[in-house]
């Protein structure tokens, strides 16, 4: 393994004072322009589709597909037939959706080999859901060859650097689409981008300008669920649940508001009703982070035998998706860690650390080495993951127990105390365990 650092996040204040700029300066060109906007190729979705969005997909897909049949030479029809099942994959944790639309994206090259750019598209964002950051950052340089103008492309582009751990890169991309169109994709990254240089103001301004741009009901709960995260992750309960309950006046069943009412619910401790919302959300969108925040509540009210129902739940979708070409290693290297498997923990995320060195994966890292006991390995890790300013707070708690670990007391305490007054509700398990880990190391324990 190389050394930590290498190559990573280059001059983040820099490029987080562009993207600052460049959200004001692409406001006003929104208001000036006068040049008609290049051709776009098939949306690639950047808003979660709501339960009841699930329909229209699959209408949209057995439309496509009928004409298909009757014109199996429009490359366009399978571009967005591709597009469209990779959607139905991230909306229903369908796996078997992602060889569905490679098969039709590739027809769509097949029939248009060059210049297709929806199809490239496609191709980048099916890369990213398959977690082929690489493979996403590719296609997606293609696809803004074919159509420089395309917002879409550069957002595609943008999420892959992000998580290749490119920050320049990905702030370019961003401020790209800044300058193209100043609307809710844009503001998003851009917004995320800040939040991952700890610029929680930033963050949250530039979202509220997502959602000031907003024209549909999907676009505004996404809006209104980011700005609840951010309240979330900010310790702030009462407009976390502010910003979901505007949300879900505007898209009533849409599983990442009801996941955020959850989780509201639980850290406050209303137990029951956070139980019975992550319920409802799991059979909407079984997706691997719900059933996981499930199971580690049920574990936190201490409901084992339910708990360990839903890891067996989750580990048997994993296994699914892995199937298909579709594994998360990050996620699977987080729960081996934190269930007893500190060899699998660490083979899944020094896997993960070969394909791409984002703050992520140095998180999840840095934690497989500590539960193995290599702790001085997983210290420079633990760094590199706040390097760029990110204030996680479940981040912090992997950090400051790596240097209580360590015998750095004093250096453990001021991190374990920022982490819990940022978020004191950032986990149903390992809050708690921040919270005792605190006082031993006060008390000299």
């Amino acid at each position: 393994m190389s050394a930590p650092g290498e190559q990573f996040l280059p001059g983040p204040h820099r490029k987080l004072v562009l993207v600052v700029l460049a959200v004001s300066a692409a406001a006003a060109l929104a208001v000036g322009a006068t040049s008609a906007p290049a051709p776009e190729p098939p949306a690639v979705a950047t808003v979660p589709a709501a339960h009841d969005e699930r329909g229209a997909l699959f209408r949209s897909a057995d439309v496509l597909r009928d004409r298909l049949r009757r014109l199996p030479g429009d490359a366009d029809g399978w571009a967005r037939l591709g597009t469209t099942y990779v959607e139905i994959a991230r909306v229903t944790a369908d796996a078997s959706y992602y060889p569905r639309a490679d098969g039709a994206l590739r027809e769509s090259l097949r029939v248009r080999p060059d210049g297709n750019g929806a199809a490239m598209l496609g191709r980048g964002a099916l890369a990213s859901a398959l977690h082929d950051f690489s493979g996403a950052r590719d296609w997606a340089l293609r696809a803004v060859e074919v159509l420089p103008g395309s917002v879409e492309a550069h957002g595609v582009l943008a999420d892959a650097l992000t998580q290749l751990g490119d920050d320049d890169g990905a702030a370019s991309a961003v401020q790209r689409m800044l300058d193209l169109r100043p609307g809710v994709a844009a503001f998003t990254r851009a917004s995320y981008h800040l939040e991952l240089h700890g610029d929680d103001d930033g963050a949250r301004d530039v979202m509220g300008r997502a959602l000031a741009a907003a024209s549909t009901p999907e676009e505004i709960a996404f809006c209104r669920y980011h700005l609840g995260e951010l309240a979330f992750g900010a310790g702030e309960l009462d407009e976390a649940a502010e910003q979901v309950r505007f949300g879900l006046a505007a898209s009533p069943h849409d599983p990442a508001l009801l996941r955020g009412a959850a989780r509201v619910a639980a850290a406050r401790g209303e137990t029951g009703r956070a139980l019975a919302g992550y319920r409802e959300v799991v059979e909407r969108a079984p997706l691997p982070q719900h059933l996981l925040e499930f199971a580690e509540l049920l574990e936190a009210a201490g409901r084992g035998e339910e708990a360990r129902e839903q890891f067996t739940v989750l580990a048997e979708q994993q296994r699914a998706q892995a199937a298909q070409g579709a594994g998360d290693d990050l996620t699977a290297s987080r729960i081996a860690a934190d269930h007893g498997d500190p060899a699998e923990a660490l083979r899944l995320a020094e896997a993960e650390w070969g394909r791409r060195r984002s703050v992520f994966t140095a998180d999840a890292l840095a934690w497989a080495l500590h539960v193995g006991g290599r702790d001085a390995e997983a210290l420079p890790l633990a760094d590199l993951a706040v390097a760029t300013g990110w204030r996680d707070a479940a981040v912090g708690y992997h950090r400051g127990t790596i240097l209580a670990a360590l015998g750095r007391t004093d250096e453990a305490v001021r991190v374990l105390s920022d982490a819990l007054a940022r978020n004191p509700h950032f986990s149903p398990v390992q809050a708690p365990e921040a919270r005792a880990a605190l006082a031993r190391l006060r008390s000299g324990r």
